[in-house]
């Protein structure tokens, strides 16, 4: 081939590739301009698919709501936890001298079975499942900080921790009928399943947020991300009518009289007789919400239905007194009373011998049968009394706002059945509903609604959404009658031959009524035999111009022979009334009676005053010299926050918090309760923890250690039982080691 035909071969296929890039040249650049004007490739949006791989989301956590008493002291509240973790995926692990993997699962199941309290061959097989990681519980779940880092110091390789949050309740069994329970779903959600967590759990709930943001390949926050941020919605926070000091009478009263007399159940309640606000309401058996020991509890002062007893002669008696139709000076003949057309007479309580002809005034104080069914029967009218019933709200109802209200069951189909009715027996009734119609007597005729919500806050704007106000919703009386009544209730205590003698406190009037209720077994017959009654007391305090409702029952107790079942029931109305009424500043009587005398003082509370930038030194003296316990908090001189705040009201022997300038430490918190605990721990804007019941015996924060604000603050609680017995154990240790001193040989 010639040099002219190779060059022209040349040209030819310069010419064929240069003709190909510029055709491939132009298809890239038709396409690029293409993907430039409309932004798709493949039909699928470009900047969506880009935006999607380099857009990261994290969630901002909202919190439950949080409940509180009426003084604003939290009661139910969210709190930090931990969920143990076990990675099991080897190909974590890139460094075989530091794996990040479970390496031997029989070893770790052994090491963690005693602190989860769990069994080893259970956890052995969570740790060989075929998946990347396991969450080990239950006992893994809701786990303290303390025990964390009991696990943390075992160094077991893939074992790590998810933080989360548990709902506590610091006071342990307080309210827990009210507050009910929350507890995490199947997806991890806390959902209350009882109680107020239950009724208003849709309130309570919050709604997380989230962060959206723009990430480089390996995950790493640009430094112009273009952040967009949904913040989250905290759960709405519920204020209760509760008074935390008021129900922790109430918890006190029933743990003495349940440990001493064991009965099958026990019910308290005390409720602001002008407003129908209760005040404290509790139960036995009970529960603590913490570790939610629970069968099948309910609440019997609302879920409840009974036949009362002579509580209900209170309300026959302001009937009648209403209608004319009683005339308390009038005689009757006590002891047994026939019925027209009936065989079976009614019988006076003391086995029909009754006491003779006495005034009807002193058949109410002794309670005779035979004076109500003469009342009701021959002068007020049985048609009447049912009308009564109806408007003093026994027909229906009062719709409080707990769950699970019971109905009544009024039984009148016989005459002897109403004549029953209005001395406690035959027709069965809630203890709340003859709660709200009391206040009826203790309120000049006007019967008000029972209520425990006093309001909902929004949890993350702080406007309150929802806010109760007292509601009258009946006035079945006069003022003059209700008056009446309550001076007859008054002698019902005071009087010799009243059978509320066991309810007369020193210093303090009150009015008020026994009852003695019987009890249907199974097969609807009374059960007889010594204890085995419904016994209870409601009373009113004090007597002339009632501030409290106070109603107490115990069923069933164990009673020596020697005793009647006014003990138990005395032993827990005296207790809560007395230290009610003294927690609210009501004066005694010897004080109303001594005007002209120097006031004799009531060693209970005050409200405090406001120490900001004063002395600190001084304002604790000053907190000394009035009954207070003051907690000084910091090296500074001046006081700069406190706990309770001004004008607050406190009873004696508090803690004051006092806050100074600088540098913050814990105090000594050894026998402190963990309701102090929880206090100090807001104050300080610090994190609580608790193991155990009781009192603090140990702190993870030493005395004096220096704190900052998010710091957790874990403490071990013992109950009193326990230190005792310890401090019995430690003693006769010491006794024993004396002993073997004593008994070395000398040299």
């Amino acid at each position: 081939m010639n040099s002219v035909q190779k060059n022209k071969n040349i040209t030819r296929g310069a010419a064929i590739l240069i003709l190909i890039f510029a055709l491939l040249f132009f298809i890239l650049a038709s396409r690029f301009f293409y993907i430039q004007a409309t932004g798709k490739a493949e039909g699928e949006a470009l900047a969506q698919i880009a935006q999607k791989k380099y857009t990261r989301q994290s969630t901002i956590e909202g919190h439950r709501g949080t409940i509180y008493d009426r003084r604003g002291e939290p009661i139910a509240h969210d709190t930090g936890a931990y969920t143990v973790v076990a990675i099991l995926d080897e190909n974590q692990t890139k460094n075989p001298k530091d794996p990040k993997h479970v390496t031997d699962s029989k070893k770790t199941a052994k090491q963690l079975a005693p602190l989860l309290k769990m069994e080893e061959d259970q956890l052995e097989n969570l740790l060989e499942k075929d998946s990347f990681q396991v969450e080990l519980g239950p006992g893994g779940r809701d786990i303290n900080h303390e025990l964390k880092r009991k696990i943390e110091k075992l160094e077991l390789p893939g074992i790590t921790f998810i933080r989360d949050a548990k709902r506590l309740y610091p006071n342990g069994v307080f309210a827990s009928h009210i507050l009910g329970y929350a507890q995490k779903d199947d997806t991890g959600k806390i959902v209350g399943k009882m109680g107020i967590e239950q009724v208003f759990n849709k309130q309570l709930t919050e709604t997380d947020g989230y962060m959206k943001y723009q990430s480089a390949r390996n995950g790493i926050k640009l430094p112009d991300p273009k952040e967009s941020i949904v913040p989250p919605e905290n759960g709405d926070n519920v204020y209760l009518t509760i008074d935390e000091k008021i129900q922790t009478f109430i918890e006190e009263a029933l743990s003495r009289a349940e440990k001493e007399y064991d009965p099958e159940q026990m019910m308290a309640v005390v409720v602001n007789a002008k407003t129908g606000e209760i005040l404290g309401m509790s139960s036995r058996p009970s529960f603590n919400p913490n570790i939610r020991d629970i069968t099948s509890y309910g609440n019997p002062i609302v879920e409840g239905r009974y036949e009362l007893g002579s509580t209900m002669k209170i309300f026959t008696l302001a009937a009648a007194i209403e209608e004319g139709a009683y005339n308390g000076n009038e005689l009757y003949k006590s002891g047994s009373y026939k019925i027209p057309e009936d065989p079976r007479p009614i019988r006076d309580h003391n086995g029909g011998a009754g006491w003779g002809t006495i005034t009807f005034d002193e058949g109410f104080r002794r309670s005779s049968n035979v004076a109500i069914a003469m009342l009701v029967n021959e002068r007020l009218g049985t048609e009447a009394y049912l009308q009564y019933l109806e408007r003093f709200g026994f027909t229906k109802k009062t719709e409080i706002d707990l769950p699970n209200e019971a109905s009544s069951r009024i039984v009148s189909k016989y005459t002897r059945d109403r004549i029953a009715t209005a001395f406690g027996q035959a027709s069965a009734f809630s203890p709340i509903q003859q709660i709200q119609a009391a206040t009826a007597i203790a309120n000049e005729g006007k019967m008000m609604k029972p209520y425990v919500i006093q309001k909902v806050v929004d949890g993350t704007t702080g406007e309150v959404k929802r806010e109760a106000e007292p509601k009258m919703v009946g006035e079945p009386i006069s003022k003059e009658t209700s008056q009446k009544v309550l001076d007859i209730l008054e002698s019902v205590v005071t009087a010799d031959d009243g059978t509320g003698k066991p309810y007369n406190i020193e210093g303090y009037s009150v009015a008020g009524k026994t009852g003695t209720a019987q009890i249907t077994d199974k097969n609807g017959r009374y059960q007889s035999g010594h204890g085995k009654n419904l016994f209870s007391f409601l009373g009113f305090g004090p007597a002339d111009d009632p501030s409290l409702i106070v109603y107490v029952a115990v069923k069933k107790p164990k009673l020596p022979v020697q005793e009647t079942g006014s003990a138990p029931t005395s032993m827990v109305f005296n207790s809560v009334m007395k230290n009610s009424l003294q927690y609210l500043k009501i004066e005694p009587e010897e004080q109303k009676e001594e005007t002209n005398k120097s006031p004799k003082k009531v060693n209970q509370g005050a409200k405090i005053n406001s120490y900001e930038d004063e002395s600190i030194t001084e304002a604790a003296s000053i907190l000394k010299k009035q009954g207070f316990e003051p907690v000084i908090i910091g090296k500074g001189s001046k006081v700069v926050d406190q706990s309770p705040q001004a004008d607050e009201f406190i009873l004696k022997g508090e803690k004051v918090l006092l806050k100074s300038e600088g540098k913050l430490n814990v105090p000594d918190l050894n026998g402190w309760s963990y309701r102090d605990v929880i206090r100090l721990s807001e104050f300080l804007d610090l994190q609580p923890s608790a193991v155990g019941n009781g009192f603090v015996m140990e702190q993870n924060i030493p005395p004096n250690g220096t704190i900052k604000k998010g710091d957790y603050l874990i403490v071990k609680l013992q109950s009193p039982e326990e230190v005792l017995k310890k401090q019995k154990e430690e003693s006769n240790k010491k006794e024993e080691d004396k002993v073997d001193d004593e008994k070395q040989p000398l040299d």
